[in-house]
């Protein structure tokens, strides 16, 4: 059987429920929750591991940084069969009160991406799926941790000139937090007509104090760690359900 162009593994080797996540490196952690694994290997930033959930066949894939390599893994995924996809990521706050380790389970993202706009023009929303959000909420606040619910914005660079000026914008107007992914996801995986969601880990405080912000950093390492573990577990109990 032909490999996937950039997943580089057979199509047959896809679950039907998909963790998503940006950094290969976070891949082993997700699956660390899941029995019986199977690495399908790694091809520049796509890293895939299969296992099972509860009974349920779950395929971990990393996407890398940015919209485009995020919806060359989500198109092969999704022609290779998968039907539910849940993004485990992280995002920098745009409001002061999301603290390190916060949760923000995405309602929808601005478009301010590149590749998701290869797809479809501006005005077609970014939506995550409707029960994939209550169930990441339920389990997340079940939990006790700090969450947020609501809207984020996600672009192409950290490195404009105006990028402060930009932030500052969408804080006035509401928006929990910025990454470079979760737009091209929801817009190209409803396109597709598959379901997906997004929930975000802040590992970015808005406009913190240089001082305070490596005082807060040092002794955060390992409260953003569990941040993940609950965000992949919160992901997975939506998956299955």
């Amino acid at each position: 059987m032909t490999l996937l162009p950039h997943l580089q593994c057979r199509p047959d080797q896809i679950a039907e429920r998909v963790v998503l996540c940006g950094d290969p490196a976070r891949v082993d952690r997700i699956a660390s929750q899941l029995e019986q694994c199977e690495s399908l290997g790694q091809h520049r930033e796509f890293r895939l591991i299969n296992g099972h959930y509860r009974g349920q066949a779950i395929t971990v894939c990393s996407t890398g940084i940015g919209g485009a390599s995020a919806i060359i893994a989500l198109e092969e995924l999704v022609q290779s069969g998968a039907r539910t996809l849940v993004r485990v990521g992280s995002a920098g706050a745009l409001q002061h009160e999301i603290a390190l380790g916060d949760l923000i389970v995405v309602e929808g993202a601005i478009r301010h991406d590149g590749a998701s706009l290869a797809y479809l023009p501006a005005e077609y929303p970014a939506c995550a799926d409707i029960r994939l959000q209550a169930a990441l909420i339920d389990h997340i606040a079940a939990s006790g941790h700090p969450h947020w619910h609501g809207l984020v914005r996600s672009h192409d660079s950290f490195y404009r000139d105006d990028e402060l000026a930009v932030c500052r914008y969408w804080h006035q107007r509401g928006v929990l937090g910025a990454d470079m992914e979760t737009a091209s996801l929801l817009t190209v995986g409803r396109f597709r007509q598959v379901r997906v969601a997004a929930v975000l880990c802040n590992v970015v405080p808005f406009e913190q104090d240089v001082q305070q912000g490596v005082g807060d950093y040092a002794g955060a390492e390992q409260a953003m760690m569990a941040a993940e573990r609950l965000a992949a577990t919160a992901a997975l109990e939506a998956l299955v359900q």
